[in-house]
């Protein structure tokens, strides 16, 4: 009895924030913007797939595909997405919200950023991982490269957890400036050059386009070096290698000229990323998108309604 007790006062504790949850998640569901960014998403996961379906080995072209979640386009799209529950018109009705129903502000602001996350982890699931499916198991005219599973499931976990994390960078911009063309434009202008210089140290926990750099060699990954030779008897770094050495003794015998790094992989050339931690990733991007979510609630719990 004092079991069933306990359990009934959680599932009343918690009721507020399901309603507004589900409510957050089906009005960002039924919106024009999320729409119209799966469609796009998918139309151009379509046309990068395709294009390099015959030029591309699998990690790159897999990374490819990733890319365009954490640098561009789509960083825009999640920038916008996590701003707009705290700011602009729908400050006066969430106040009435509020200050009329038993919701407290910690219950709106946690269901609203929590909805913002799946919808936006929803859209890059369902778009990225038919396509990396697609890439893994078809026969394609490419050598294979050493895709790992491991290296597939971690891959997309470091994604998402980057695209949490800016969500959740946005939904502190919004609390904090109130304005969302205001906060949009603070990001854009702020972010990006501060990615750049954290690019230039390569870091990888911190910088999604050195992280971006880092997904081939992550997506080659296996649980352990055992593994990895147990696998096909030779390590995934050596067959790489030793493809390389192929092209330039065929090159040399037909009389042409070896390029110095492919041209489609030219971006993944620019960083060694063979001492990857997904651990340092993990904190370096899990550890600011909890700071910035304390922030929020407490900017917000501060704010007069």
């Amino acid at each position: 009895m004092a079991s069933d007790g306990s359990i009934s006062k959680l599932q009343l504790s918690i009721m507020p924030t399901l309603a507004i949850l589900t409510h957050e998640l089906s009005e960002l569901v039924s919106s024009w913007l999320v729409r119209l960014w799966l469609i796009a998403a998918a139309i151009t996961t379509f046309l990068v797939v395709a294009g390099n379906w015959t030029l591309m080995e699998s990690a790159r072209l897999i990374a490819i595909v990733l890319v365009t979640y954490l640098v561009f386009p789509w960083f825009f799209v999640v920038i916008v997405l996590g701003i707009s529950p705290v700011t602009g018109s729908r400050l006066d009705a969430l106040a009435d919200g509020i200050l009329s129903r038993p919701v407290t502000r910690y219950e709106y602001l946690f269901a609203s950023w929590l909805a913002r996350v799946v919808v936006v982890l929803a859209v890059f699931l369902a778009v990225t991982l038919p396509a990396i499916l697609l890439i893994v198991f078809a026969k394609r005219p490419v050598a294979a490269d050493g895709v790992t599973c491991y290296g597939v499931v971690t891959a997309l976990f470091v994604v998402s957890l980057v695209l949490t994390f800016l969500v959740t960078l946005a939904f502190c911009a919004g609390t904090l400036l109130r304005n969302a063309l205001l906060a949009i434009v603070l990001l854009v202008f702020v972010w990006y050059p501060v990615n750049l210089v954290l690019h230039t140290f390569s870091l990888e926990e911190f910088s999604p386009i050195s992280l971006s750099q880092a997904l081939p060699t992550l997506l080659r990954t296996a649980w352990s070096t055992e593994d990895a030779t147990s696998e096909s008897g030779t390590n995934p770094e050596d067959i790489a290698a030793l493809m390389r050495q192929t092209n330039q003794f065929l090159s040399v015998l037909s009389g042409t000229a070896t390029p110095a790094s492919e041209p489609e992989g030219s971006f993944f050339e620019q960083g060694s990323y063979e001492d990857l931690s997904v651990w340092r990733v993990l904190l370096g991007y899990g550890l600011p998108t909890l700071a910035a979510l304390g922030l929020s609630i407490l900017l917000f719990s501060w704010r007069d309604l």
